[in-house]
């Protein structure tokens, strides 16, 4: 059985930073991708990065490229975003999610998710 746990999330000013984490257990570490979305209030989820885990293959989607950036580790099975110069459009929910398929992935088309991780920007 496929689990993700996410952590890391917080209260953070703007401008400010937060590392995500997402410890991956259940999922053979050897071929497949790691993906980080969001969810704010009243807005779909959204895919923001990913991470394929047999190259290293990273994609960001034009919102955060710049600020986050995600990594592997695969000693331990887990796939980090760090997040850099938060802005008052980054806070949500956030969900890391794995699936086989990239493609899959990158649409969301996959049954593999965390509980997310709360992120708030704010003063």
């Amino acid at each position: 059985q496929v689990q993700l746990v996410e952590s890391g999330g917080g209260l953070v000013q703007p401008g400010g930073s937060l590392t995500l984490s997402c410890a991956v257990s259940g999922f053979s570490w050897d071929y497949g991708a790691i993906g980080w979305f969001r969810q704010a209030p009243g807005k779909e989820r959204e895919g923001i990065s990913f991470i394929t885990l047999h190259d290293g293959k990273i994609v960001y989607t034009d919102s955060v490229r710049g600020r986050f950036t995600i990594s592997r580790d695969n000693t331990k099975n887990t796939v980090h975003l760090q997040m850099n110069s938060l802005l008052p459009d980054d806070p949500g929910r956030y969900y890391c999610a794995a699936e086989r398929s990239f493609a899959r992935l990158i649409i969301g088309r996959t049954d593999n998710w965390g509980q997310g991780t709360q992120v708030t920007v704010s003063e």
